[in-house]
């Protein structure tokens, strides 16, 4: 099929139907912290239990991902999209109707594929529509949608829970989700180009075993410990389909999930850099509320305040960055971005008990201008290095990787700081403990931040060239 020519109107539409989509979704995914509580009650479970409204979802969006390649080469844009709109609508209503917890649970995985669908879509679409000197900017713009939502998800999320219980977070996000889909039937276009090719069903069960193995492994990590059968068997399952998967798409004529686009340098960097970026960040986001509740003896509510203020300038931060990166590549952004999270992580471990909390507020808000800068034009600068045919399967493999990064960067880091809060207990005060165990995962991820230095400023000499995009390979 013949890719349709987008005028500008047509494209902001459509822009504007993805945003929506994805503010959605990303809504739903952090507003959900606030009601675990609450549906754990109300269904009879554990709050260990509850937890798989979460762990789940994240393991089936890793399923997905890879799997999102294949439906967007082979299904029409319009009819794919509005697809995975309904499939998370129909989510959406089974958790809202939902009277156990296995129904809730249901529910959780439809809207994950739904999800995953439309967020590896998303992307794409916009990469494809927009002209290459627009590409940072409608990738910025879009940043600044999904970065938004889940900073004020958890505030609407409490209120709604409060007062109508948390079942209304569901239907309000079904509401904006059928406005979605209704607009997306009068707009979208099928933009894509399509190929009939035949479903791989033995590399989709390779891939769900590969990526849904390792993810599920290293969640388990903080739970069940290094030394568990739950963190090793799955992740030992994971990297053996792993290689094998990979293997089998080196040599088919038309893989499940093209690897072989991993040759190319600027995009095996892009994707390097975003599996560091997410094992920092995720790592980060965490760590942090702990130096405050845990250290510090002070409230969820504190924490939550003092993350609110880094997670706002990051969203302000996106469009500009976007802009930024059209106008003068990506070296630039990855050197400075990469200097920020040294700074920031590096004086994080120097802070001690008695350092106001003002100073991690400002070092929280130096690390996510620097995550702003890089989060989407990392994805934007990675799929200018493809030819314009493999930017799905461009997307969905680092999409993958570094949701899987993030996940690793999450159980490293809290066991670093369990381990050395653990060890120096016998000798120190609670507090002195658990303040020196947030030091040294700080540390961790400084180290990580001056490898991401170096790649920065050695592989991307010539970032500013962009490559011409042809259909070919």
């Amino acid at each position: 099929m013949a890719r349709v020519q987008v005028s500008s109107r047509k494209r902001m539409l459509i822009f504007v139907n993805i945003v929506i989509s994805c503010i959605a979704s990303s809504l739903l995914a952090t507003a959900l912290s606030t009601a675990l509580l609450p549906i754990a009650t109300d269904l009879n479970v554990s709050v260990t239990t509850g937890q798989w409204l979460t762990s789940g979802y994240s393991l089936m969006m890793a399923i997905v991902m890879p799997l999102s390649a294949f439906l967007i080469s082979r299904f029409p844009t319009k009819r794919l999209y509005s697809g995975a709109i309904l499939l998370f609508l129909a989510g959406l209503a089974v958790c809202a109707l939902a009277v156990n917890f296995p129904m809730m649970m249901v529910g959780r995985l439809m809207q994950a594929a739904g999800g995953g669908v439309l967020t590896s879509m998303a992307q794409v679409i916009i990469l494809t529509i927009f002209p290459e000197e627009q590409k940072g900017s409608a990738m910025g713009w879009y940043g600044l949608a999904i970065g938004a939502a889940p900073v004020i998800a958890p505030t609407l999320g409490g209120i709604l829970v409060d007062t109508l219980g948390w079942r209304a977070i569901f239907v309000c996000s079904f509401v904006i989700m059928l406005v979605s889909f209704i607009y997306s039937l009068l707009v979208f276009e099928n933009v894509l180009d399509n190929e009939k090719k035949k479903f791989d069903v033995a590399s989709f069960i390779m891939s769900a075993l590969a990526f849904g193995g390792i993810t599920l492994g290293i969640g388990n990590i903080g739970t069940y410990g290094a030394a568990s059968v739950q963190f090793l068997l799955p992740l030992i399952v994971g990297v053996v389909f792993a290689a094998i998967f990979s293997v089998r798409q080196l040599h088919l004529d038309v893989p499940f999930l093209d690897i072989s686009i991993l040759k190319d340098k600027d995009y095996a960097i892009s994707v390097i850099g975003s599996m560091l970026l997410y094992f920092n960040v995720y790592g980060g986001t965490v760590i942090l509320p702990l130096y405050v509740e845990q250290a510090l003896g002070m409230s969820a509510t504190i924490a939550g305040l003092i993350t609110l203020p880094g997670s706002l300038v990051s969203a302000i931060v996106s469009p500009f960055a976007g802009r930024i990166y059209d106008k003068v590549g990506m070296r630039i952004l990855f050197i400075i971005a990469s200097i920020l999270l040294i700074i920031s992580n590096g004086m994080m471990c120097f802070v001690t008990l008695d350092v106001g909390l003002w100073v991690a507020v400002i070092l929280n808000i130096t690390r996510n201008i620097a995550t702003a800068c890089l989060l989407m034009t990392l994805v934007t600068w990675g799929a200018s290095t493809v030819s314009i045919n493999k930017t799905s399967h461009a997307t969905a493999l680092l999409t993958s990787l570094r949701t899987i990064a993030g996940s690793i960067g999450t159980a490293v880091f809290v066991a670093i700081m369990t381990m050395v809060s653990t060890g120096a207990a016998a000798s120190v005060s609670e507090s002195s403990a658990s303040m020196r165990g947030v030091n040294m995962a700080f540390l961790g991820m400084f180290i990580s931040d001056i490898v991401l230095f170096i790649i920065a400023l050695l592989g991307t000499r010539d970032a500013t060239k962009k490559k011409p995009k042809t259909a070919t390979a």
